[in-house]
């Protein structure tokens, strides 16, 4: 997701871990050009700022959504990345602008997904350009994101409601902490720190399986009791719904970052092997949109799945020693594939979106098949990552 720290600063796996066996090459000054080429387009489809590109509607319309939406950083993100790789300060002003259109939601104490909302814009507006209009902005938001944690359960409410159960926490949630602990360091408020920790510890001992997949919804009780575990996204409530297991993996790779406790790369590792050795896994590393969908392999992939999962595997790798080296290796296969035709759009397609074949929410019959615009972020993010590594000694393969 949203790594603040200095790209260039990750730190190498162990010296050697990497060099076994030569991966193809990525271009990614090409990915970017295109990129910049499609959103370019994107701008100018959307002058006002006021309502923010998501996906593509079932008649192949541009589908936008307003800026109280949980996707609506993602755009202001990618312009911010187009600005981090080619410096051009056209994609800062635009990056700016998409940002500034997302104050108001820093009051907004409804949703758990601030971090996605303003983090992924604002957060990496402020790590670029050290703006200080954007820090009181971010901070606010940050308290309104822990007014959704309540200490006698332990977790960030996800949703006010599901399914009868007035307390459901989300595999998601993890993906917003990052923000949290930037807000932490940045505020001198241990009290964000402390919220991150109580909901990783939670999530690690409720949302993952034996075999370290996880369900997607736990409802809490009052006393953190678990009361039941379902789906909303996944196939069934005890299946492996492809994005949650990458919203663990990138999760547990951030928390080891900001805590560097074992734990938490334990599971990220353990979730990352479970992902990479899954049966049903393509030879691509793209996978279905749930692992255990029925009709594979007639069943949707979902890039945005593979973005998020080759993003966190890039980080996760740095950290890893030996096996560091597989994780790599996985990482550049994904995006090799997302860089190829079978995913990526050509000039003009796709409403102007990076990547195609992405799934929102198949039970919910929505965004079926299409692009989504967390996808693109992800993607970008992954080949910023993947530049960086290859210029160290280390990665030089």
């Amino acid at each position: 997701m949203k790594n603040l720290l200095p790209l260039l600063l990750l730190p190498l796996c162990v010296a050697g871990t990497a060099r076994a066996q030569k991966a193809p090459a990525l271009n990614v000054a090409r990915e970017f050009a295109l990129a910049g080429q499609q959103y370019e387009r994107m701008l100018q489809t959307h002058p006002d700022g006021k309502r923010t590109p998501q996906s593509t509607n079932p008649d192949g319309s541009m589908k936008d959504m307003p800026t109280s939406w949980w996707c609506s950083g993602f755009f202001g993100g990618s312009l911010w990345y187009l600005f981090e790789h080619t410096k051009d300060p056209k994609w800062q002003a635009a990056a700016d602008k998409w940002s500034r259109n997302l104050t108001p939601e820093q009051t907004n104490t409804s949703t758990h997904d601030l971090g996605f909302m303003l983090y992924c814009a604002l957060g990496n507006g402020y790590r670029l350009t050290q703006n200080p209009a954007y820090r009181p902005i971010l901070l606010t938001g940050a308290g309104s994101l822990a007014t959704r944690f309540h200490p006698e359960y332990g977790v960030i409410k996800s949703w006010d409601e599901f399914k009868g159960y007035s307390y459901p926490v989300i595999i998601d949630n993890l993906m917003n902490l990052e923000y949290l602990f930037w807000a932490a360091r940045e505020s001198g408020d241990k009290r964000f720190y402390t919220i991150c920790v109580s909901h990783a510890d939670s999530t690690l001992k409720n949302h993952f399986r034996p075999d370290y997949s996880s369900y997607h919804v736990v409802c809490y009780g009052p006393g953190g009791k678990v009361l039941k575990r379902q789906t909303s996204q996944g196939y069934a409530d005890e299946s492996a719904w492809a994005r949650g297991q990458t919203w663990g993996l990138y999760g547990y790779t951030v928390l080891y970052r900001e805590t560097k406790n074992p734990r938490y790369l334990a599971q990220a590792q353990h979730i990352a092997d479970f992902y990479l050795h899954h049966p049903r896994l393509p030879a691509d590393k793209i996978p279905y949109w749930d692992f255990d969908a029925p009709n594979i392999p007639n069943e949707e992939r979902d890039a945005s799945a593979g973005a998020v999962a080759a993003s966190a595997l890039l980080e996760l790798c740095t950290y890893s020693g030996p096996a560091g080296k597989a994780y790599y290796q996985a990482a550049v296969t994904m995006l090799t594939s997302l860089a190829s035709p079978a995913y990526r759009a050509k000039l003009g397609e796709n409403n102007n979106f990076l990547l195609k074949h992405s799934v929102g929410s198949k039970p919910h019959h929505s965004e079926i098949d299409v692009p989504l615009v967390y996808a693109d972020y992800y993607y970008l993010e992954a080949l910023l990552r993947y530049d960086a590594l290859r210029k160290l000694p280390a990665y030089q393969l």
